[in-house]
């Protein structure tokens, strides 16, 4: 709950200003695929690496994950710590210096920001790809650019939950709430378990500005959810346009895009895979 007195606004712009810095490393290997229309000419498989965001987990991308395993491609989904954008990046950074081979780099909603900035200084990775998903440019935040373009029902829908020591706020979206702001287009049994098993964001890490975009030296595409009530439509295409993203928009899906129509986004990966190799 937001401490009495003080309005989730209130609490939303304090962060904004305050933003915040951690620092993080690790490395991982991807889930070995079998041989498929993954390879490239010289007999390496692209790996797909999957980075979900706020009030998800890796589980959103069973799916995707499922058909890209059946392409042929290696694929790994982390899990995103979802604290700030430069310790997020690094975590996610240090599991990309561990693989071989070439890379496309899958970032949903808030995980958008966090390859955006982990990509950078990563030979290996060949392309972006970004599902309804924040492609931030340097110094902006995912608060700030939410806020850029009206629709969002994201931010009335938002429970805070103060650390113990008063530096920062975990957001995690009201279950009453969740089905209608985050995922209108999922069966209500599915949503309501996505609800309780939501992981919480650093409300500080959503106000913390990003580095030097990994778009502007990157190729980059985007899936557009046509009727995202978390991250505008409008604010979508405009990311895109701004990165030179190819872009396809599918109409009628929610922000979980990845989850209700699969399809279309491993149409958007497979086809940078193929720009690239």
């Amino acid at each position: 709950m937001i401490p009495e007195g003080r309005s989730r606004r209130g609490v939303l712009g304090g962060l904004i200003a305050a933003g915040g810095a951690l620092t993080l490393g690790a490395a991982a290997t991807p889930a070995a695929a079998g041989t498929g229309a993954g390879a490239d000419r010289s007999g390496a498989k692209a790996t797909v690496v999957l980075v979900h965001g706020v009030f998800a987990d890796a589980s959103g991308w069973n799916a995707v994950t499922a058909r890209l395993l059946k392409a042929g491609h290696q694929v790994l989904a982390p899990a995103n710590p979802l604290r700030d954008p430069a310790g997020d990046a690094a975590y996610l950074s240090g599991i990309l210096a561990g693989l071989s081979g070439p890379v496309i780099l899958v970032g949903h909603s808030y995980g958008g920001e966090v390859i955006t900035n982990a990509a950078r200084g990563h030979a290996h990775v060949k392309a972006l790809v970004y599902v309804a998903a924040f492609a931030p440019d340097e110094g902006e935040s995912a608060l700030q650019l939410a806020r850029k373009f009206p629709g969002s029902r994201l931010e009335d829908a938002l429970v805070l939950r103060p650390l113990p020591d008063g530096s920062d706020a975990e957001g995690s979206i009201d279950p009453a709430k969740f089905h209608d702001v985050f995922a209108q287009d999922l069966p209500r049994a599915s949503t309501g378990v996505m609800a309780v098993s939501q992981r919480p964001g650093s409300v500080g890490g959503l106000a913390g500005p990003s580095g030097v975009p990994a778009w502007r030296s990157l190729p980059s595409w985007y899936v557009v959810a046509g009727a995202d009530r978390v991250i505008p439509p409008a604010l979508q295409r405009f990311m895109a346009g701004r990165a030179g993203s190819r872009t396809v928009e599918v109409k009628g899906a929610s922000h979980v895009v990845m989850m209700s129509r699969p399809d279309a986004v491993v149409r958007q990966i497979e086809a940078a895979y193929r720009a690239t190799r």
